[in-house]
């Protein structure tokens, strides 16, 4: 790391962990020192001015100003500096960045889909096709509404809130969201994009580094917007494959699970569920299959025996 970068190290900057991170470390180093120098710069001529034009020293105030034109040719070099780095630093790097997409054959995609407070990641499996989402279909089990009889589905790879990748492979990330608008910000890559419900954001980055990285959610949306985190491991081919492996094990045994309305032999009845237990103290209620049948009040005989 060079001198000049401690500066990002100093203000909280996370190591970079990405290809083209390096870019935006380099423009940020830039910025930081030259705001820095203006910091001080404007605060020495502030100190300055207070001295130079004190009352006891000037007690008729002078209406005419300055009339020197180092004030505005000052002016105009931090305008200049400002527009080279927007201009000819800044707007081509992005512009890169959203044209330029790695081709899919040679990068993982996934689609990262935000909820009130996590993340989901769905991957398309061996066959490199997404199975088909239907709203109609999430449950708490199934949180993006995979149809599982789409042929295309049986492989797919769904999970909450950790992604693995390889190293020094490209990683194309497709973003939306199932109610409010959040943030995919993954700080040690460079990276951060909006997930707008009813959109698919493209973003990418290239990891360079093995270890996991922790994602966060940079958009305010809502009481447990601090909790909504996540991570991306990055690991090596050897462990990313037999990340897959255990992925696709997993899979095939949720798909020869007997369905949740059969038992095996052996397994005891079906009792009451814990939502269906009353916790200890609570109130009776009284069941009104359990009420004995209420018969016709009988007259009661008159004194006279009539």
């Amino acid at each position: 790391m060079s001198s000049l970068a401690l500066i990002n190290e100093f203000l909280g900057q996370p190591p970079n962990a990405s290809e083209h991170g390096y870019q935006i470390d380099h423009i940020l180093e830039f910025a930081h020192w030259f705001m820095g120098a203006l910091f001080v710069g404007w605060s020495v001529f502030f100190v300055f001015v207070l001295i130079r034009f004190r009352k006891s020293r000037h007690p008729k105030a002078d209406h005419a100003g300055v009339r020197s034109g180092i004030s505005t040719h000052l002016e105009f070099s931090c305008v200049l500096i400002e527009a080279v780095l927007l201009i000819g630093f800044a707007i081509p790097l992005w512009a890169a960045r959203v044209n330029e997409f790695p081709t899919a054959k040679d990068a993982i995609l996934v689609h990262v889909v935000g909820q009130q407070f996590n993340w989901t990641f769905h991957m398309p499996g061996p066959d490199g096709v997404f199975g088909r989402r239907e709203v109609g279909l999430v449950t708490n089990s199934n949180p993006l509404g995979l149809d599982q009889n789409d042929p295309a589905s049986k492989d797919d790879i769904v999970v909450l809130g950790e992604l693995h990748v390889p190293v020094n492979r490209p990683v194309i990330i497709e973003l939306s969201s199932k109610d409010v608008i959040h943030n995919f910000d993954l700080p040690h890559m460079r990276i951060a994009a909006d997930a707008i419900p009813g959109s698919l954001i493209p973003m990418w980055f290239k990891p360079i580094k093995t270890g996991t990285y922790e994602v966060v959610c940079g958009q305010l949306c809502g009481l447990g917007h601090y909790g909504m985190k996540g991570s991306v491991v990055v690991d090596s081919p050897a462990d990313y494959q037999a990340w897959l492996k255990e992925r696709a094990e997993m899979n095939a045994q949720q798909q020869n699970a007997p369905p949740a309305t059969q038992q095996p032999p052996g397994a005891p009845g079906a009792g009451p569920t814990p939502s269906t237990v009353p916790p200890p103290g609570a109130p009776k209620t009284e069941n009104p299959a359990a009420k004995p049948e209420q018969k016709p009040a009988q007259p009661v005989p008159s004194p006279s025996g009539e």
